[in-house]
């Protein structure tokens, strides 16, 4: 990797990362308003169409526990690129695709290589500011994981009302091609020096167990919650991803390193993040299904109805991070998700005549909260880390966001799927009036779920203090502080 100092970060390399970073955010969150079109084209449910979605981040969640040991192995350039050749191939399979399946393996391979730029930009940004500025420059990682999807509901709105979806990944391809143009020119090329191990067995069981514990949350919306199809799975993956967690506490070199949740912060913010994050994402699905399955809107409606709170996380991010550095976490978080949670939860009380200008501003206010809540918490937990464990935590916090954002997508589609499937049990021949008032039925009792996840980051916050860090620069000085207030640094005296 790039060699980086808190002096001297290397701005070229945070340049070109930032740009991937942006471009397969923006593909993760590009689909959303193009759910229902695919649905329709492929005549497949709601519960199926979902695996879009959640491939993508089951794949990262994957894929990312290896990031570690790439980031330990290989330079920045290597793992860029390789990440970037991956999601080329990937939008050009899902571009092309023509059937359902040939459109999910396409989504999975562009997963695998956009899920390893997270952890690695989050961990150049880290390592490359002191820990008073590194509130600021994590918003700015903020901005990208926000604005990426604050364009994305209105341009792939039009491009599927005016085209069709596939168009989305193909108008990706010349971009792709030139960022790894300009990345194979740019980017230097520094070896590493570091000891790195790839656990094989490790390997196996995340991958067997996220998968299958996924697949179980899945399969709940299509089948009866208690049935086999749905609990087998679910048992299984809990008891493969617990073996997996005991197996990286034991291994000298770990996959990913698990003893960074003894730093009480890292843990707070990890629980704080997961929570909102299942409430979140799975809101940018059901938000999309009710203005064009319920009500009817177009693509470009519902993309219009999303962009403002989408700009408003991307340009507040970065806010966010200043106010960080002044004030610490707590507070921050805690008006941020109480306006989180608040909306979330009047989501849960849609009717067929919710008006368009009451569902802007509630996704308004609840990604004006959000913005307070993701940057300082993740800040604050990195922050507590020792510089050593940076790679692991970066890593894993791309992982449990990827993980958090799949199970609460996953959950709450099948909340919905199996509500409405429940109530129109109890109907011998439907009528379209009743098929819409049972989908209904199920967003907003998906909704109520999803304020509770958001309540229990709430509550989680209630403990969150300023992270102490201490860094072990290369010139003898230690910096020993409580984030989040001003400080001087002390120079130790070497013998």
């Amino acid at each position: 990797m790039s060699k980086t100092s808190p002096d001297k970060p290397d701005y070229r390399l945070i340049t070109i990362l930032i740009t991937g970073a942006f471009i397969a955010f923006l593909s993760n969150t590009f689909l959303n308003v193009a759910l229902p079109s695919i649905k329709d084209e492929f005549d497949i449910s709601t519960g199926t169409v979902q695996w879009v979605s959640t491939s993508y981040m089951l794949v990262s969640g994957i894929v990312i526990p290896t990031t570690a040991y790439l980031m330990n192995k290989f330079s920045a350039r290597q793992i860029f690129l390789s990440a970037m050749s991956l999601f080329l191939l990937g939008a050009t399979i899902a571009g092309f695709s023509i059937s359902f399946p040939m459109l999910i393996v396409g989504r999975m391979i562009q997963a695998a290589g956009s899920s390893i730029l997270m952890p690695l930009l989050m961990n150049t940004m880290i390592r490359s500011f002191p820990p008073e500025k590194r509130g600021t420059a994590m918003g700015l990682f903020s901005l990208v994981m926000f604005f990426a999807p604050a364009i994305g509901p209105t341009l792939s709105g039009f491009i599927v009302q005016s085209y069709s979806w596939n168009m989305l990944f193909i108008m990706m391809l010349p971009v792709i091609i030139i960022i790894l143009v300009v990345g194979y020119k740019l980017l230097p090329e520094i070896k590493n020096n570091n000891k790195a191990v790839m656990d094989i067995p490790s390997v196996i069981l995340s991958t067997l167990g996220f998968g299958a514990l996924l697949y179980g949350l899945v399969s709940a919306g299509d089948h009866k919650l208690l049935s086999i199809i749905t609990l087998a799975p679910i048992f299984i993956g809990l008891i493969l991803v617990y073996i997996y967690i005991m197996r990286q506490m034991k291994l000298e070199m770990p996959m990913l390193n698990f003893r960074v949740y003894k730093h009480k912060m890292y843990t707070l913010g990890a629980i704080i993040s997961s929570a909102s994050n299942m409430g979140l994402f799975a809101g940018m699905i059901l938000v999309p299904l009710f203005l064009q399955d319920i009500q009817g809107k177009s693509p470009i409606e519902t993309g219009l109805l999303l962009l403002p709170g989408a700009l408003i996380m991307g340009f507040l991010s970065p806010v966010s991070g200043k106010l960080f550095d002044k004030v610490g976490p707590k507070w921050l978080a805690i008006v941020g998700l109480i306006l989180a949670t608040i909306t979330t939860y009047m989501f849960s009380k849609l009717t067929f005549d919710t008006s368009f200008g009451y569902l802007l501003t509630l996704y308004m206010v609840r990604a004006f909260g959000m913005t307070m809540v993701n940057t300082p918490v993740m800040t604050n937990g990195m922050n507590d880390l020792p510089r050593e464990l940076t790679p692991d935590g970066s890593s894993l916090n791309s992982m449990m966001n990827q993980v958090s954002g799949a199970v609460g997508i996953a959950v709450l589609i099948s909340v919905m799927q199996g509500y409405m499937n429940f109530q129109l049990s109890k109907i011998a021949n439907p009528t379209q009036l009743e098929i819409n008032q049972a989908m209904l039925d199920g967003i907003n009792l998906s909704f109520f779920v999803g304020s509770i996840f958001m309540a229990i980051g709430l509550l989680t916050a209630l403990f969150l203090k300023p992270a102490y860090s201490t860094e072990n620069l290369e010139d003898g000085i230690t910096s020993v502080r409580p984030i989040g207030e001003s400080h001087k640094i002390k120079r130790k005296e070497q013998d």
